[in-house]
């Protein structure tokens, strides 16, 4: 039951935040592998990206990808939310003394997160995929054609089988380890804190809330540069093979771009910004 409400309560909170992630997903892909001031910046904050975006591809745009998001949290938080709370109500998080263990709760956090994000890796890749597409004029990154989250799945699996649904998959794994340990034992400890210091109200729900504001500011700041790199890997491009044609890995590309080619000067060669 843990796992089935985990997931439902995320797939909730998607509906609403599924515009913030195209956003995010454009405004990553902007620039990739393009020095500073060498580009377009067709989003330029978070604001003028929701306006282009309704603008030119319209407001449904701003839900692309919903239905692999959807499932891609159902599987992924009902995986992890639910092995955590397993791990915590059997004591497993605290100390003989009976205290809140912050290295139990880290660990705990980062292996329920990476079972759960592996498993709904070829989700999200494809959420990735449709969120990316956009209209020529504000197009970044490299565009997919694909028509759905079923017929893209199905394409992958055609041209590059079992190997190339769960490509990148590896590569944003320490995005899911730094986020997800982050998040519990971030959640946990201020939880912890707050009914020791009675702020609030015993088993009041401002709590939660506020244990959860803490966390979700830690998240951003410690799996943003983990999450960019995790996004342009998943959207990158592959050759007949199912291979990148630029560089190697998610993070040697994240710090020393593509390879350069002898005699050439353009901006692809510079890292990223």
């Amino acid at each position: 039951m843990d796992f089935l409400m985990s997931g439902v309560a995320a797939c909730g909170a998607c509906v609403f935040t599924n515009p913030l992630e195209v956003v995010k997903t454009r405004m990553q892909l902007q620039g990739e592998l393009q020095a500073p001031g060498t580009y377009q910046r067709h989003y330029r904050n978070v604001f003028h990206a929701f306006f282009t975006i309704g603008k030119v591809d319209g407001l449904a745009a701003l839900q692309k990808g919903l239905g692999p998001a959807l499932l891609y949290q159902f599987l992924m938080n009902g995986i992890r939310l639910g092995t955590y709370g397993l791990a915590e109500s059997g004591g497993y998080l605290r100390t003989k003394e009976g205290t809140h263990s912050p290295v139990r709760s880290a660990a705990a956090g980062a292996l329920a997160g990476v079972m759960g994000a592996y498993l709904g890796s070829p989700i999200y890749m494809v959420k990735t995929h449709l969120q990316a597409q956009a209209a020529s004029e504000i197009a970044v990154g490299h565009q997919y054609k694909h028509q759905g989250m079923f017929q893209a799945l199905t394409e992958i699996g055609q041209k590059h089988g079992l190997v190339g649904l769960w490509r990148g998959a590896v590569g944003g794994l320490p995005r899911v380890v730094i986020g997800s340990s982050t998040q519990l034992c971030t959640f946990s400890s201020t939880k912890d804190l707050l009914s020791q210091w009675e702020i609030f109200p015993p088993q009041s729900w401002k709590v939660a809330l506020a244990a959860a504001m803490v966390s979700g500011v830690a998240v951003v700041l410690a799996m943003t540069p983990f999450d960019v790199a995790s996004t342009r890997l998943y959207n990158q491009p592959t050759d007949t093979r199912g291979k990148h044609p630029g560089h190697g890995g998610c993070i040697w590309g994240f710090l020393l771009g593509p390879p350069h080619k002898p005699g050439s000067h353009d901006s692809s060669s510079a890292p990223f910004p």
